[in-house]
């Protein structure tokens, strides 16, 4: 019966199929009768023997199943997912993830959802995968509506199953009165579609805020020094969004303070590396400490290569910095290279260029660079 059922189902389902979804309903109408329900209906034993759940799984979800009294609509609702294209192995995740799914109304929610998703163009294999990431939207109609905008909006498939998986709750907000203009603002400030598609995937919590906020957000994000149109524009915008406003100003104070550098600079920082707004007050006072105390940077040399921030003090910068120490400290150095060009390259460019080329002269020099990149940095590479 399931194979009729879901034969003529997956007909009915067709996009080319000149059956409304008025037919549908009456096809499950007159197929219901058919359908008897048993005298004792075992929800667990169900799960196991129909759905394909494990035990452990279906002792878990018959929990929230427990109101069935009947096999008649969870029948229903497999035959109408295998006549969708759902496998044995997609009906069991599926169900496992969401096991209210086996209560859904096929006629009122769940082929309306799939006639709506397949006049827009989707076919059943995408329309299979979304559902099976076992998100509750799936049986609500006014949600999957909008759905085939952000599929617009996010330029792939793969892009708007990333999406579902990480903020499907904003399916829910209102297109036309938050998500669209903000968007349009965005597209404003100077952002093209693959920059909005990247931000709605990073930042989706940005997309349902009051018009008003997100453009105090962007003013703000002027305010630290990327302007509209610019490369960095959206990471910094980005960052403002999830932090907020007083954790943005005491960042920024914290920044000022630690690495000495005027408002001008600590601009110029944090535009080219927003990141850094987010990272620990700890983590940016010992590269504060080891940046300007023990190697000498200027300030300035700093805020203009914040990428410095980003390199692992210890299993990088430290090392290096001691091994091209010991390199000038014994005349083994023709030229005197930057701090920024010794820690950005490579560990293997770094290896040509600074160790392999000494190993005559100064023998132990592989093995204590490889001992201070494990964090101990041997008393030969230690310099008064």
């Amino acid at each position: 019966m399931f194979r009729l059922r879901s034969t003529m189902l997956s007909r009915l389902l067709s996009p080319s199929s000149a059956f409304p979804v008025f037919s549908i309903q009456r096809f499950l109408s007159a197929e219901a009768p058919l359908i008897t329900p048993k005298p004792s209906f075992a929800v667990e034993d169900y799960l196991v023997t129909t759905c394909g759940l494990t035990r452990a799984q279906a002792l878990k979800a018959s929990a929230k199943l427990s109101h069935l009294k009947s096999p008649a609509n969870p029948d229903a609702v497999l035959a109408f997912l295998d006549g969708v294209g759902f496998s044995s192995a997609d009906v069991a995740a599926l169900v496992a993830k969401d096991p209210h799914f086996l209560c859904a109304s096929v006629e009122r929610t769940l082929a309306p959802v799939v006639f709506r998703l397949t006049s827009h163009g989707l076919s059943h294999a995408e329309i299979a995968r979304f559902v099976s990431l076992g998100l509750s939207i799936f049986r609500s109609r006014s949600a999957v509506s909008n759905l085939p905008y952000y599929l617009s909006l996010l330029g792939s498939t793969e892009n708007l199953v990333l999406f579902l998986k990480r903020s499907s709750s904003l399916l829910g907000s209102s297109l036309e009165k938050v998500v669209k203009p903000n968007v349009a603002f965005l597209r404003e400030c100077g952002l093209g579609d693959c920059d909005i598609s990247k931000l709605c995937l990073s930042s989706p919590w940005l997309f349902k805020m009051n018009p008003e906020r997100v453009q105090a957000m962007v003013e703000r994000t002027q305010e630290l020094g990327a302007h509209r149109g610019s490369v960095m524009f959206r990471h910094v915008l980005k960052a403002v969004a999830f932090l907020g406003e007083e954790k943005i100003t005491a960042k920024m104070e914290y920044l000022k303070n630690t690495f000495r550098w005027s408002d001008a600079e600590v601009g110029t920082a944090v535009s080219a590396l927003p990141a850094m707004l987010a990272r620990s007050k700890d983590m940016l006072r010992r590269r504060s400490e080891f940046l300007i105390s023990e190697v000498g940077l200027e300030p300035a040399y700093i805020a203009r290569r914040p990428a410095l921030l980003t390199y692992s003090l210890e299993g990088r910068q430290r090392p290096r910095f001691y091994a091209v120490k010991f390199l000038k400290e014994n005349g083994l150095l023709k030229r005197d290279p930057s701090y920024y060009a010794i820690v950005k390259v490579t560990e293997k460019v770094f290896m040509e260029r600074y160790i392999f080329p000494h190993k005559e002269a100064a023998p132990h020099l592989a093995e204590d660079y490889a001992t201070a990149c494990r964090g101990e940095v041997p008393a030969r590479l230690m310099f008064a």
